[in-house]
């Protein structure tokens, strides 16, 4: 044998040599296999959630749901599913809280006011004058200044198994549309007036005779004569439910609903469900979806407001002084009244006054005259 026949495997050697590594490996893909190490996972199959609304499918707050639901779709890279229908789809607006509860839906776009009914203390979140504070000023009470935990007891208190989240900061809503100005207090006593939560009230103790349709109803019930007057939230909405159609006079300014926000709502059971990650992610979503409905809002309410004023023929009036003071009034007797009757009221109301005590006090004293800026640059053109 030469020295490169000593040093070189035989043909046979090489055989064993490729059997044994293959057979190892072999034993090795079957041993991960028993562990439960398989070499290609499986894609989880993706979370979808049913939501509903309590809006018309064409009403820009269905948009701002389903702007939110869209976030989360995209954000969530197609793992959680959101799909959210209008109103009525599967059951009424006002029944929404409670659907979501008993998991009929496993979740929800609305506002708090319209669970007035069950305790008038969730009311507080959107209707009346917030001791001075703006709808955002009232999500930093929310979020920083306790009333998350108040909110959260009101729920558990009402057997509501449901996880609220609220975000979307409302510009202020006009005090109503009429068939003529008002002028005076003196000339709601006896109108029929729809309205909702807490500003109910507020109206009532105006002299009006308050009746709180959801929005779909309220232009139909006005065409029909069963409203005399009604108020809804802002331009875009008003607009488009047919507002210009019934009523030709819109009073701007009031303080029944400055400070409302909307309410996102999660069946806890299925919310509980969801990954750490999931959570997050609608967590962001809601805080993207908060600044992105107000800058749409601006842009969208200017434009509707603009339209209204210009192609059909509404005529825009700020409410007086003397009425807004009336409110003002009416809200010290709600307060005390509801504060007797309900111990949760109280507490929600005594804990936004005490934040809005110095919160409020920073903004007025910070914020410039904006309007004093417009004035100079656009008041002689107006005119």
């Amino acid at each position: 044998m030469n020295k490169k026949d000593s040093q070189s495997p035989t043909n046979t050697e090489t055989k064993l040599s490729r059997r044994t590594f293959l057979g190892a490996a072999a034993a090795t893909a079957t041993g991960a296999a028993t562990l439960g190490f398989p070499a290609v996972a499986k894609a989880a199959a993706p979370i979808s959630l049913r939501f509903q609304s309590t809006w018309p499918s064409k009403d820009i707050f269905h948009e701002y749901a389903v702007d939110f639901a869209n976030k989360v779709n995209a954000m969530s890279g197609k793992e959680l599913r959101i799909e959210v229908l209008p109103a009525g789809a599967v059951v009424k607006p006002f029944d929404l809280l409670d659907a979501v509860s008993k998991g009929t839906l496993d979740g929800g776009h609305g506002v708090i006011a319209y669970w007035y009914g069950k305790n008038s203390a969730v009311a507080l979140w959107g209707s009346g004058p917030a001791f001075g504070m703006d709808p955002n000023m009232v999500l930093a009470w929310h979020y920083y200044g306790g009333g998350k935990e108040l909110l959260e007891e009101i729920y558990k208190s009402m057997n509501m198994d449901v996880v609220s989240m609220l975000y979307g900061p409302m510009p202020t809503q006009p005090f109503g549309w009429f068939k003529k100005p008002v002028t005076s207090a003196e000339q709601m006593k006896g109108l029929k007036f729809r309205t909702v939560g807490l500003a109910v009230d507020m109206y009532k103790d105006l002299g009006a005779a308050v009746n709180p349709l959801p929005g779909g109803e309220i232009v139909p019930a006005m065409d029909r004569g069963l409203l005399d007057a009604a108020e809804f939230n802002n331009a875009s909405s008003d607009n488009l439910l047919g507002f210009p159609d019934v009523a030709k006079v819109c009073m701007l300014q009031s303080f029944h609903q400055c400070s409302e926000q909307f309410e996102i709502l999660f069946n806890k059971k299925k919310y509980n469900s969801l990954s750490a990650e999931h959570k997050a992610i609608i967590k962001y979503a809601l805080e993207a979806s908060s600044a992105d409905m107000s800058w749409k809002a601006i842009d969208r309410y200017s434009q509707d407001y603009i339209d209204m004023s210009t192609k059909k023929g509404v005529k825009f009036y700020k409410t007086p002084d003397a009425i807004l003071r009336k409110q003002l009034q009416a809200w010290d007797k709600i307060m005390a009244a509801k504060s007797a009757e309900n111990p949760a009221f109280k507490r929600v109301l005594d804990s936004m006054r005490t934040f809005a005590a110095r919160a409020a006090r920073w903004q007025n004293d910070t914020n410039v005259d904006y309007k004093m800026a417009y004035n100079h640059f656009f008041a002689k053109k107006r005119g």
